[in-house]
């Protein structure tokens, strides 16, 4: 997407973050005097949507602009391409020591996100053409919202509810308002009124109906209240009273059609995957778009595996692998100029 990641953290950068092990085979390296010119390949044995690669460049590209340019190489797929098992994504070519420390930091990046991007993609082809948004950041640790929404958006996503995750992305977040808004105003006209007075107009109004009164009756509430200006409502019924169904949808829609608010459009929320998402397809529920927390944010991460494949341009490989370098025609040069400038 073009957009200029900051630097990797200290954390990364010094080593901390990694299995011990690669700061173990550093050291012994060194005392040994043994730092030899490889070729690293990574690649994953599931088809997928590739995420993750942007960030693994920069922290490539920031280890390696100190190297010698002459025998430092690297080669990428890009973020949002839909990868085959065991095509190469990744291909490192440098002095071992300059960058096998951080083998564990690019496949945790490439794993996680690679995850979280093939859920965010499973959910938008199941709801196309209608959008999917991510709302997963509440399940994940807050330090790393901004790379889940990310990979969302990078899977299909048109919208993530982070700011941080939206702007990693170079979109404005998108969000309707919590439940504890209504709550606290004790009605949710009250709440949706609140909202249209304090939010800029870049803001779309969309208002969340279920909190205390029926559904129907809440949306007709708010359409009278805010008219023209408001632009949609969101679903987002609790477990405890059946969830959102597909008869709720259509009684929704046919009551805001009948009150001449056919301009409001209807958001779904809550426990959504996949499968929910086609049951509301095939009962032509007119839902226009979903919002999907769980299934992305929870998505196994996808992993990944780096091999080195040349050792001093002499082909080797670990058994049950073929030894030298890997046919990828569509792996493309990163430029590492442009670290070495920053």
């Amino acid at each position: 997407m073009g957009i200029q990641r900051a630097r990797p953290s200290h954390e990364i950068l010094s080593g901390d973050s990694a299995d011990v092990y690669f700061a173990r085979a550093d050291s012994i390296l060194a005392a040994e005097g043994l730092d030899p010119l490889v070729t690293m390949e990574v690649f994953t044995r599931h088809e997928a949507v590739l995420c993750g690669i942007d960030e693994a460049k920069n922290l490539l590209g920031h280890v390696l602009a100190a190297a010698d340019p002459s025998e430092t190489h690297l080669e990428s797929l890009d973020d949002g391409d839909r990868i085959e098992p065991r095509e190469i994504v990744l291909r490192i070519r440098g002095r071992y020591r300059q960058f096998g420390l951080y083998e564990t930091a690019f496949l945790g990046m490439l794993a996680h996100s690679t995850g979280w991007a093939t859920a965010a993609r499973e959910c938008v082809d199941a709801a196309a053409p209608h959008p999917v948004i991510s709302f997963g950041a509440r399940h994940i640790h807050p330090d790393i919202t901004d790379v889940l929404d990310y990979a969302a958006i990078i899977g299909g996503c048109v919208g993530a509810s982070t700011p941080a995750g939206a702007r990693l992305a170079g979109l404005a977040p998108t969000g309707t308002m919590p439940h504890s808004l209504v709550l606290i105003f004790g009605d949710t006209v009250e709440a949706a009124l609140a909202f249209d007075r304090h939010l800029g107009s870049d803001v779309a109004r969309i208002v969340l109906v279920d909190t205390f009164k029926d559904e129907a009756e809440e949306a007709l509430r708010v359409a009278h209240a805010l008219g023209d200006k408001l632009y949609g409502i969101r679903l987002d019924t609790p477990s405890e009273r059946g969830r959102v169904t597909a008869d709720l949808v259509h009684e929704v829609r046919a009551r805001l059609d009948q009150e001449g608010y056919q301009h409001v459009r209807i958001v779904v929320s809550g426990g959504l995957n996949p499968d929910r998402i086609e049951y509301f397809k095939e009962a032509a529920a007119p839902v226009d778009s979903y919002a999907v927390g769980s299934y992305i944010s929870g998505a196994s991460p996808i992993d990944f595996t780096g091999d080195i494949k040349e050792i001093d341009g002499r082909p080797i490989a670990k058994r049950g692998r073929i030894p030298g370098i890997t046919d990828s025609p569509r792996l493309k040069a990163v430029d590492l100029s442009a670290y070495r400038e920053r």
